[in-house]
């Protein structure tokens, strides 16, 4: 199983920051998430940025039991002068 971690919006929308999930590629952990926590989740997914062990990666690359697949949702916001 890899661990998903979730940060600002997708872990507001999933109610958990991290998870274990079963799954051979990121696209197999992130579409076990999207069936867990539905639409609120793939939304925020949709805009997101996905990682795998502290690297951009793509859907179909495989994961194993010690990889970490993270969700980053775009933030925003700053310091008003």
């Amino acid at each position: 199983m890899a661990k998903l971690r979730l940060f600002a919006s997708a872990r507001e929308a999933a109610g958990v920051s991290s998870v274990e999930l079963v799954g051979t590629t990121v696209g197999d952990v992130l579409d076990e998430a999207s069936r867990r926590w539905g639409e609120p989740f793939v939304a925020v997914l949709e805009r997101s940025q996905v990682w795998l062990n502290g690297e951009p990666t793509g859907l179909d690359d495989p994961v194993g039991d010690h990889d970490e697949v993270a969700v980053l949702p775009p933030v925003s916001g700053g310091a008003h002068g």
